[in-house]
């Protein structure tokens, strides 16, 4: 169905209303796009998008694509490829109607059976953890979104990418999954290491680990992203083996959770060998340090 508003603006639908989904289409309609239904199933997703997509009626998903010009798969990414391939078997999909994931795992090989029905298939992926409120609207404009498509088509993702407020940034098919091992890494460990020291605060009780820790992992993490390598600090980049061989006895307690044992050890060892890498420490510090993380040495 077309929109008959705005030259160039498309009929939406939005299938999977999670903090993404939602999002998303809020973006476009702000965009002046026309979100002409979303599918929803949970009580959270349904109340999401009646905060974030008040009047958009709540439709079954073969007639969201029945209507939708742009339809947006926000699924789980272990259910999109399922579900692709089940609305192309029912044969759902049209000639032309544009169709888009956002799942950071994949490009658009996923979106194949849509696309041999004459879909048009676009991978957009924003590079940000989402809340699923309002204030995730004002955050894309700080977001960077990883896109993939054929030649043919990629002006028209990054199209809804920049309407959407954010910054597109090609990946290559095949690249996509370790482009999105990298997010994960980065957003995901970040997350796992700072409950883990909280854990160790709270332990020996500090009342409020995150104001402990607040200052130092802003300005590290800061630091790390305008300086790269030369941000890298603590013990094991100054080489202080001794220091180390503390942490790991202070870390074997029963008390202290087996997750944030192995986390130190693994976190400790990566960054010795990063910091030998890029000539931080020699060869025979290294050797001291992994000795001291019960580590063999080379």
């Amino acid at each position: 169905m077309r929109n008959k508003g705005k030259p160039g603006r498309l009929g939406v639908g939005v299938i999977g209303a999670g903090k993404v989904g939602a999002v998303l289409g809020a973006a476009l309609r702000a965009a002046e796009h026309q979100v002409i239904g979303v599918h929803a199933v949970s009580e959270s997703s349904l109340e999401r998008a009646e905060l974030l997509l008040p009047d958009v009626p709540v439709l079954q998903i073969p007639e969201i694509l029945r209507r939708a010009e742009l339809v947006i798969l926000a699924v789980p990414d272990d259910a999109l490829a399922d579900l692709v391939s089940g609305l192309a078997a029912a044969g759902h999909w049209q000639v032309g109607q544009l169709v888009v994931h956002t799942a950071g795992r994949y490009g658009t090989e996923v979106l194949a059976p849509a696309m041999a029905a004459g879909a048009i298939g676009l991978a957009i992926h924003p590079a940000m953890t989402f809340t699923g409120m309002s204030m995730d609207l004002e955050r894309l404009g700080d977001c960077v979104f990883g896109v993939t498509a054929s030649n043919m088509v990629l002006p028209i993702a990054q199209a809804l990418v920049v309407e959407m407020g954010g910054e597109p940034v090609v990946i290559a098919e095949e690249d996509r999954v370790k482009y999105h091992a990298a997010l994960s890494h980065a957003s995901n460990h970040l997350v796992t290491v700072a409950g883990q020291s909280a854990g160790i605060l709270a332990g020996i009780g500090v009342e409020h680990p995150e104001r402990v820790l607040s200052a130092l992992m802003r300005a590290s993490l800061e630091n790390a992203l305008a300086s790269g390598e030369g941000a890298l600090t603590g013990p094991v980049a100054r080489g202080d083996v001794q220091t180390v061989a503390a942490h790991r006895a202070a870390l074997a307690g029963e008390d202290i959770g087996e997750d944030t044992r192995e986390g130190y050890l693994a976190m400790s060892r990566a960054t010795a060998l990063r910091a030998h890498a890029r000539g931080l420490i020699n060869r025979g510090t290294l050797d001291g340090i992994l000795a001291a993380l019960g580590e063999p040495t080379h």
